[in-house]
């Protein structure tokens, strides 16, 4: 990647940070603490943008989600680590470690098989997370205020401190994922998905690019269930249901594969709609859903990222 592209990334990074960290300063209480849990699960979402462009669509995103919430959601109560950065990092390591003996597995697979693998796997998860006592069983357990290098927030300025640590980690995660995207590995991925056979003659492994992609996704699906964890308080067994993992695939279908900053943004998007969907529209939120994810799919084939590609067509055009 060249230094200037490099350059744009950071700025776009910092100045999409500031922008986040005003609008939470004027947003009432609400509203910023539902973006936080936008935030927190758009970072799931990405990982599975990572996999759309290898060509792999994982339905079992809920696996990771789940591994990292409940690991964060461990050392804050068994072992007194509360510090928003080191549980969001442990979430991350937490989602690679249950990942990785997959991996190689799974890289062997496209299209629905390896949708129905990682869907199985999450499922086997959820199954043990209901059985086990020591977890909470299907109830699952509370987590209390995360602090910030030792520092614990008055409870006026809690939820603006989450909202401001997770908002820079996703903006950080997002840049590098943008810098991922433009690299050689990045751009294989592409190739993977349109054609396997020509990447193997370039003397690349497939099977290791799908396997290392399935990782990246895992971290961040890790990272995002621990900082919903620490937004929500609470942690259950349907962190790896089927339907979360759901959630998850229908922010990556709407945002499409072509914009990271789409994907965070779909996210913030479909929690607006459940939530006003669910306050007018109770007993049928999710046709309410059900209709815009048909809407966009018929009129942006290509997900909501494709309408920063056209911007500057647009731009040329009144011009």
């Amino acid at each position: 990647m060249q230094a200037t592209s490099l350059q744009r990334t950071a700025l776009a990074t910092a100045f999409g940070l500031v922008g986040l960290l005003v609008a939470g300063a004027l947003a009432p209480r609400w509203l910023t603490s539902l973006a936080t849990l936008a935030l927190a699960n758009g970072l799931v979402s990405l990982g599975i943008v990572v996999m759309m462009r290898c060509g792999a669509v994982p339905f079992g995103q809920g696996l990771v989600f789940a591994a990292g919430g409940y690991a964060a959601a461990l050392v804050f109560n068994k072992a007194g680590i509360t510090d928003i950065v080191l549980l969001a990092t442990l979430g991350g390591v937490a989602g690679c470690a249950v990942a990785a003996p997959f991996a190689p597995l799974l890289a062997r697979y496209r299209g629905i098989f390896f949708a129905m693998l990682t869907l199985a796997l999450s499922m086997v998860l959820y199954g043990l997370l209901m059985k086990t006592e020591a977890l909470g069983g299907s109830d699952g357990f509370n987590v209390g205020r995360a602090t910030l290098f030792g520092w614990k927030p008055p409870d006026a300025a809690a939820h603006y401190v989450l909202w401001a640590v997770t908002a820079a980690i996703a903006c950080g995660l997002a840049g590098l994922m943008r810098v991922y995207f433009d690299s050689q590995r990045g751009l294989l991925s592409l190739g993977v998905r349109e054609n396997e056979l020509r990447v193997e003659y370039l003397g690349t492994s497939v099977p290791q690019i799908v396997a290392v992609n399935y990782i990246v996704a895992a971290a961040l699906g890790g990272v995002g269930g621990a900082l919903a964890v620490l937004a929500l308080g609470h942690i259950d067994p349907n962190f790896s249901y089927w339907t979360t993992s759901g959630e998850f695939v229908f922010v990556a279908i709407l945002a499409g594969h072509h914009s990271v900053i789409a994907v965070l943004a779909s996210s913030l998007l479909l929690e607006l709609v459940r939530s006003f969907s669910s306050a007018y529209f109770p007993n049928t939120w999710q046709l309410a859903l059900g209709l815009f994810l048909l809407l966009v799919i018929r009129f942006l084939p290509d997900g909501l990222g494709s309408l920063l590609g056209r911007l500057p067509a647009l731009r040329r055009r009144a011009a």
